[in-house]
């Protein structure tokens, strides 16, 4: 009885979220009878005609097939590479090898295709950052993520971030925590924050890690579900900083 009370639950959740997309959609004289009459395959129909389209659900068969078997993945990249040596065939490669773990591979590729026309490619330096920064090379990322964070798809994103922890590797604290404070903005940037967070309690700022690591805790709150899953690592760490310093 249980199961068959939430299967009645689901259908009629799985029919209001159709109606609802169908009103919005102004698509709703044309389906409104097949999801209210026909109810499970009025709104599967409904779901893979309207929600998604061809485009959508090859994605999300290529994203499964990236997951669940990344060395063949790669090993179709590598192919692709073989069979035709293309700048992009290069970089796909290389983000797949960075992706999983194979830095020193990532960084070969990218630094051999900064040549001629790509020389300034803005992904490959941006990729480059990343990678220098998972093998240690805190100077590089430094001079490749410079001229990077002047640019508006770089500015308080992950590049950002990172170069801002390799000022604080290198010993320049104050530059760092000046590239920290432009990105501690209140309901983004988590990431960054926490990372303020933690540089604020090396320096021995105890009071004020608290109440930076405090804050991002609070927001969570006040954020989506969606919001809070992305940045749930976040949250996470910042309580279990919170908990060490009170200890």
């Amino acid at each position: 009885m249980f199961f068959a009370d939430n299967y009645y639950y689901i259908i009629i959740g799985l029919q209001a979220i159709c109606v609802i997309h169908a009103l919005r959609k102004n698509t709703h004289q044309k389906w409104i009878w097949m999801i209210v009459f026909l109810p499970v395959i009025g709104c599967l129909v409904y779901i893979f005609t309207e929600m998604f389209n061809r485009g959508s659900v090859q994605q999300v068969q290529s994203g499964l097939n990236t997951v669940l078997n990344p060395g063949g993945h790669i090993s179709k990249l590598e192919n692709n590479l073989r069979f035709s040596d293309t700048f992009n065939n290069r970089i796909a490669l290389a983000d797949a090898y960075l992706a999983s773990g194979q830095t020193d591979k990532a960084v070969q590729l990218y630094e051999g295709s900064l040549t001629g026309n790509f020389t300034e490619n803005e992904h490959v330096r941006g990729q480059l950052v990343q990678a220098y920064f998972n093998q240690g090379r805190y100077e590089e990322v430094i001079t490749m993520a410079r001229p990077l964070i002047t640019l508006p798809q770089f500015a308080r994103k992950r590049v950002h971030m990172l170069y801002a922890l390799s000022l604080a590797y290198c010993g320049d604290e104050a530059a760092s925590e000046k590239e920290f404070r432009q990105m501690n903005g209140q309901f983004s940037n988590y990431e960054a924050r926490y990372n303020y967070g933690i540089f604020l309690q090396k320096a021995e700022r105890t009071a004020e890690a608290r109440q930076q690591l405090q804050q991002i805790v609070d927001e969570a709150d006040h954020l989506s579900a969606r919001e809070k899953s992305g940045n749930r690592e976040w949250f996470q760490l910042s309580r279990e900083a919170l908990k060490k310093m009170q200890s």
